[in-house]
């Protein structure tokens, strides 16, 4: 009688070469609140020095909500520089926008889960670094190193606490 031994099958991993941005943060206060404290005073907390396009002659930053809606800056003339587009609304628990603030386009996905009743883990995932060339992913952003530097990543979680921060504040 002769004895087989199953054949070792060997798993194959795929490595994303250029993965997604990956951050998250706790807030102590109610998904809907901290969702619309992202969309309704984006201006009042976000980090416009370094993020943004016109830097100190920025003015005020917009969401508007509703799907195909702008995210967008204007400066103290007039000009509108748009940030991206809804392309998911779902208040309040995600949204998907384009992101023009790369060199070719990317797509952020922030997503709002409710874990107690004045707890929420608010997640971004930032996709679409395929659409660049490796130059371009070592390009300098707002801070120096791009997406091959971590600068994206400082970015995310810099822009999460200031979220945070001013959701926990009122």
């Amino acid at each position: 009688m002769t004895s087989t031994t199953p054949r070792a099958e060997t798993a194959s991993v795929t490595t994303l070469r250029r993965p997604p941005i990956r951050q998250a943060t706790m807030v102590r206060s109610t998904r809907e609140h901290t969702f619309d404290v992202f969309v309704a005073t984006i201006g009042q907390w976000w980090p416009l020095q370094p993020y943004s396009a016109g830097k100190e002659r920025v003015r005020t930053v917009e969401v508007e909500p509703r799907l195909e809606g702008r995210v967008f800056e204007r400066w103290d003339d007039g000009t509108e520089c748009d940030w991206g587009r809804l392309l998911a609304w779902e208040p309040p628990a995600r949204l998907v926008m384009s992101w023009n603030m790369t060199p070719e386009p990317t797509e952020v996905e922030l997503t709002f889960t409710a874990l107690g009743p004045s707890l929420t883990r608010v997640a971004v995932e930032h996709r679409g670094w395929e659409a660049l060339s490796d130059a371009q992913l070592g390009e300098d952003c707002a801070r120096p190193g791009g997406y091959m530097g971590g600068a994206f990543v400082q970015g995310w979680t810099e822009v999460l606490g200031r979220l945070a921060a001013a959701a926990e504040a009122g």
